[in-house]
């Protein structure tokens, strides 16, 4: 895939790495490549394969074809601006992640290792807001303002949603002399990053503008993963085992527990299969049908005496609201009903019915607590490699892109590219079926009978 570039307008100049080689490891060829897609399906009826089995990234709905190859992530021997002469900034945007501050430490650090000076690193304030608004003047960041951040969860710049005037930003940068923006930000984020990069082309500003891909859902494209997703997936866990301890400690206890995942189930996907202990398992990409969940809940009770459940908050949303209902925040998400509440209330109500033996409800929603945690080490890895090669892409002469992991390379992509749509779960998918196969799980949206797999031998 092919990367928008400063370089034909900028001069080439030595690395100040190439003194030592790049401490002996050596330099990324501009013409390095990595595959996008390591398998090579024999035909369309294999698991998996998508789109006729071509390179390309497919969701539910969407087939979107790329090029066989991306750009190699990692430092140059050649770079297309000054360190002295440059003044970077940074802005976290969009919600909480486990890793904000990771990022942000690693980029002072790495920038500050090719030689930008003190005073030279801008952290702005809240979002892309801060670009413009005079209320919160940009942080001065040096390595010694940035250490030990990365103990502390959240991010030491604020973020918010939406304040996306490009040409107030643009404005903004060429006054302040800016010539490099990392955006660490999920698709919203991105988008504004892309956006502001197409804006300093029209008014032909050297700026390169590089995206760190942000999402705690792990929606964006074509990438493995986002940071933060292993760390909520881990936290998730935890709350999964508590709503377990309680379910099997009541009588005919019920446990649920709402997790993130706004139009993707990669969060409750993962977490109900790595804690082992959810017998059912809602996501938004997958429909059911809200009697047919609780007809399956009182089975299970009657079977195994207590009953888990882990809910998305997207999931569900065609039950509780219409699509003209829908709104978006700021950032173009959309605006969901609570479908947690709902499903204890429903479930609550269900189980008081005539005729019904009762049920123990408890409900978990850890989501801030989630949105809120330090990063586990896997996350603190990858945001650390995120964070240089954003930096070292940025000194290419790169621009509108994103750093991300692709196929376990780290790779360079045209953010346009990884905006076009969410990246969702495959309900066919072997994630999916893999999770259903471990928990055993009915279709809720059909007529197939409600027994469990796991459960075979009480049909």
């Amino acid at each position: 895939m092919t990367v928008d570039t400063l370089a034909s307008v900028l001069q080439p100049r030595p690395s100040p790495y190439c003194a030592n080689n790049n401490n002996g490891e050596g330099f990324v060829h501009p013409r390095d490549r990595v595959m996008l897609q390591a398998l090579e399906f024999y035909s369309e009826e294999s698991a998996g394969s998508r789109c006729g089995g071509a390179a390309a990234y497919s969701t539910q709905d969407l087939c979107i074809q790329l090029d066989k190859y991306a750009v190699r992530s990692g430092p140059r021997s050649n770079i297309y601006f000054d360190p002295k002469k440059v003044t970077a900034a940074i802005v976290t945007c969009g919600g909480l992640c486990p890793g904000l501050n990771d990022v942000v430490k690693n980029l002072v650090l790495q920038l500050t290792g090719y030689g930008v000076p003190d005073g030279n690193i801008l952290g702005i304030r809240y979002g892309f807001s801060g670009f413009y608004e005079l209320e919160h003047p940009p942080r001065n960041l040096t390595v010694n303002s940035v250490e030990n951040i990365q103990l502390m969860g959240g991010t030491i710049l604020g973020t918010s949603r939406g304040g996306s005037d490009m040409k107030k930003i643009v404005e903004s940068l060429k006054m302040q002399g800016i010539n490099m923006v990392f955006v660490v930000g999920g698709n919203g984020g991105n988008a504004g990053a892309s956006a502001i990069a197409k804006e300093c082309m029209v008014q032909d500003y050297k700026c390169a503008v590089v995206g760190i891909p942000k999402s705690i859902d792990n929606d964006i494209l074509v990438i493995d993963k986002t940071f933060g997703f292993d760390t909520a997936v881990e936290e998730a866990e935890r709350a999964i085992l508590s709503a377990k301890v309680e379910a099997y400690s009541a009588k005919r206890g019920v446990g649920i527990v709402k997790l993130m995942g706004r139009q993707s189930g990669f969060i409750a996907l993962h977490a109900s299969m790595a804690a082992g202990e959810a017998d059912i398992c809602l996501i938004p990409e997958v429909r059911f049908r809200l009697e047919r969940v609780l007809q399956y809940i009182d089975y299970l009770l009657e079977v195994k005496g207590h009953c888990v459940i882990v809910i998305a908050e997207g999931a569900g949303q065609d039950i509780l609201q219409s699509s003209d209902e829908v709104g978006t925040d700021a950032s173009g998400n959309p605006i969901l009903a609570d479908v947690g509440v709902w499903l204890r209330d429903e479930v609550k109500r269900y189980f008081k019915g005539p005729g019904r033996k009762p049920a123990d409800v408890k409900y978990i929603d850890p989501s801030y607590m989630i949105r809120a945690s330090k990063c586990i080490s896997s996350d603190a890895i990858y945001c650390q490699v995120l964070a240089q090669g954003a930096v070292h892409g940025a000194f290419a002469g790169f621009t509108n892109m994103t750093v991300g992991l692709v196929n376990t390379h780290y790779v360079y992509l045209p953010t346009p590219v990884i905006i076009q749509a969410p990246r969702s779960v495959n309900p066919q998918g072997r994630m999916w079926n893999r999770m259903i196969a471990s928990n055993g799980q009915p279709d809720f949206d059909s007529d197939e009978p409600l027994r469990s797999r796991r459960y075979l031998f009480h049909a």
